[in-house]
């Protein structure tokens, strides 16, 4: 890879890490309610579930799309409905004092990287990223591809929770608190536009 090319894949992986999306508003509420150090799995879980995501899609699972489409409007079907279910859960999460002795508790990693494969910005991230600074699609170019985004990623991700950890300071009551998590339900809710009009 040139260093030109190297240095738009490291931007695209910064500006699309960084930007708000399922993945952050969830880590941000994450960080709200339970903090950063009960965050770190769901931290890792989505820079190293995104890393293995692209990994796959680089090696033919996109094309496995495109022989197939139904399969991936059954994705985008299931992607909606599993967003708004984790909406609902962030408008219903209690408040951070009393989280160890409720049923609600932060992603844990395999839930996090499993989350990418129903998460519509991380496919067109991966597709994005894969067709764009791959186009050989290797195992070495993909691999490096996926690498370079997991390494931005994570730096981007824990700035989101750090974001809400600080955010937690004004929380201060159960009202702020219930206010917030709707709050970032709703925007959750709302950053499902891009899933229907998005394509291969």
């Amino acid at each position: 890879m040139t260093y030109e090319l190297l240095t738009g894949l490291v931007l695209f992986a910064l500006v699309t890490s960084i930007t708000p999306g399922p993945n952050n508003l969830m880590l941000m509420a994450s960080g709200a309610n339970y903090g950063f150090r009960l965050t770190i799995p769901h931290m890792l879980g989505v820079s190293l579930g995104f890393m293995l995501m692209a990994i796959l899609v680089g090696m033919g699972l996109a094309q496995l799309f495109k022989t197939y489409p139904f399969s991936y409007i059954l994705l985008r079907v299931l992607s909606v409905l599993y967003l708004l279910f984790l909406a609902w859960k962030i408008a219903n999460a209690g408040a951070p004092m009393a989280a160890s002795s409720q049923s609600g508790h932060p992603f844990t990693f395999i839930q996090a990287a499993l989350f990418q494969w129903v998460n519509p910005k991380a496919w067109t991230m991966a597709l994005t990223a894969i067709s764009v600074y791959s186009p050989s699609q290797t195992l070495g170019s993909v691999v490096l591809v996926a690498a370079v985004f997991s390494a931005v990623n994570l730096p981007s991700v824990a700035s989101w929770t750090i974001l809400g950890r600080e955010i937690q300071r004004l929380l201060t009551s159960q009202k702020r608190l219930i206010t917030f998590n709707i709050c970032m339900a709703l925007l959750l809710v709302l950053s499902l536009y891009p899933v229907l009009t998005m394509e291969i």
